[in-house]
């Protein structure tokens, strides 16, 4: 009978260590702790341009730090984005927030729009988890929730800024103001009227419309029997670039005003690109072009979606880095330390410092005012 062959001492050792290699493969798995980020924003419908920005300025954060390799108490930490579409709707928020909630997905970076923030808020509130949004009106912060953080502007620094320029440099009288209903809109426009009356203009003309109009004919008619300087919109590019398109074939001459909502590629597309001096608007941050931080960004994100950023890509990029932050600083991926942390850190990010309030509104955030030339908008000032 033949005996088996003599394995080399090469061999014997690569047996006697291969269960030893797995038990370490097994251990470095163990080790390593994946943090899912949920996000919520509209994906689809007529703001799908910039819930799909949104997303991707998180996801694009989400891959750096990634590669970059990132440690939480000595424990290897891999992020992962689960993205839910809210469709700007309020009821669908509320059915998104539940679903990650749910999921006990313990961070959320969204949503985008105030109207369903209010709402969805209270289910992310009661399961514990913690909120960071850009959501505007003043009320989302007032609801108080321990854990929901306010990363971007809210509408009574964009509107104020939007009336205080109005009034000083465009040297504007007489303005008229609609909202699209949503309590983004109302919110926006409520502060713009208040600001503007401070300022001595008169607001000759108050009209409202919804976030699915498409025809604005007759309260734009009516406007322009009052002749005003200027018309101010609280509401998105899917109703403002219609609606300067239509006010351009009435002849109105005023231009239009608004916020961050209108502060879009979209706007002037929508419009029959017809924004290139029409339109002026508000938004939260420094002026990308004007620093080196904000100019790195804009190449590395249009480098991985060949596009341009739009509103707040930039937001929702430093958002997940503010976490990764204080994820590494606290030694901890636990919600509510990290909450702690925050409402008493400061993070340096790429739009401006995030550091917060009692109510968890940022403490300072720059406004900048933008005009549209070649359909993008340009930076005019910072206020």
């Amino acid at each position: 009978m033949k005996q088996a062959p003599k394995k080399s001492s090469a061999a014997l050792c690569a047996t006697l260590l291969a269960p030893l290699a797995l038990a370490a493969a097994s251990f470095a798995a163990q080790a390593q702790e994946v943090v899912k980020i949920g996000f919520t924003g509209p994906l689809s419908g007529g703001q799908a341009a910039y819930g799909v920005d949104n997303r991707d300025g998180l996801l694009l954060a989400v891959k750096e730090l990634n590669a970059k390799g990132v440690q939480v108490a000595g424990k290897k930490v891999t992020f992962e984005v689960v993205a839910q579409d809210d469709g700007a709707d309020p009821r669908q928020g509320v059915a998104v927030a539940q679903v990650l909630a749910d999921a006990k997905v313990h961070y959320v970076v969204g949503p985008y729009n105030s109207g369903v923030a209010i709402p969805a808020g209270r289910v992310y509130n009661e399961a514990g988890m913690l909120m960071l949004t850009v959501a505007s009106n003043p009320k989302v912060t007032q609801l108080g929730y321990p854990r929901l953080f306010r990363v971007g502007v809210n509408d009574a620094q964009v509107g104020i800024a939007m009336a205080a320029y109005a009034a000083k440099d465009m040297k504007a009288k007489n303005v008229a103001v609609i909202d699209d209903r949503t309590a983004y809109g109302q919110g926006l426009v409520a502060e713009f009227m208040a600001e503007a009356k401070r300022q001595g203009m008169n607001v000759v003309k108050q009209e409202f419309t919804t976030d699915k109009a498409t025809d604005f004919t007759s309260i734009l008619t009516s406007i322009r029997s009052a002749k005003p300087d200027a018309v101010f919109y609280g509401g998105y590019s899917s109703q403002a670039g219609p609606m300067l398109r239509q006010m351009v074939s009435l002849g109105i001459n005023a231009k239009l005003l608004g916020g961050d909502g209108i502060c879009t590629t979209e706007t002037s597309r929508l419009s029959g690109n017809v924004a290139d001096g029409n339109v002026l608007c508000t938004q939260a941050g420094v002026i990308l072009g004007q620093a080196d931080a904000g100019r790195a960004f804009a190449a590395k994100y249009k480098a991985a979606y060949n596009r341009d950023p739009l509103t707040y890509a930039v937001s929702f990029y430093d958002a997940a880095m503010l976490l990764a932050d204080a994820m590494q600083k606290t030694g901890s991926t636990d919600p509510g330390k990290l909450s702690e942390f925050l409402a008493k850190g400061a993070y340096q990010g790429v739009a401006g410092e995030y550091s917060f309030t009692d109510k968890h509104d940022l403490k300072s955030s720059p406004v900048s005012v933008y005009g549209f030339k070649g359909g993008q908008p340009q930076a005019v000032a910072s206020l």
